[in-house]
């Protein structure tokens, strides 16, 4: 079984990182998504922000901060999740849009609310010195 090869954004603010829920999920994932044909990282990822929260991420303040791979949570045609992680600056006002119903910033306490592959990038996140 493949991996669902996914790109995700790591928003870390005062020690916490950003995590969204996706309409009709239990629990908690990182905004980001699948790439569309043609698309590399930074296209994916910039689009699925701007869908998911209606910002638009600086491409000068781009960067990867790792590949994580956990199992996949809520998606039945694949065993793991293979998401590469990056963060960026960003413009404009936060908004739940699109098939996001909320967003929050979560901490180490929070562990419980996020899927599998969240929980990886919040260990990701903490070993960068983001996390407080």
């Amino acid at each position: 079984m493949e991996d669902l090869d996914v790109v995700a954004w790591i928003q870390v603010s005062d020690g916490r990182m950003l995590a969204v829920r996706s309409r009709g999920r239990d629990l908690l994932y990182l905004p980001g998504g699948k790439r569309e044909p043609g698309e590399d990282d930074w296209s994916a990822l910039s689009r699925e922000v701007r869908e998911e929260l209606d910002l638009e991420l600086d491409r000068t303040s781009f960067r990867e901060l790792g590949v994580i791979r956990a199992p996949a949570h809520d998606q039945p045609d694949f065993a793991h999740v293979r998401m590469a992680c990056f963060t960026a600056a960003y413009r404009g006002a936060m908004a739940a849009a699109g098939e996001v119903d909320e967003y929050v910033y979560v901490g180490r306490g929070d562990r419980h609310l996020l899927a599998p592959a969240a929980q990886a990038a919040l260990d990701l996140a903490e070993r960068h010195g983001m996390l407080a």
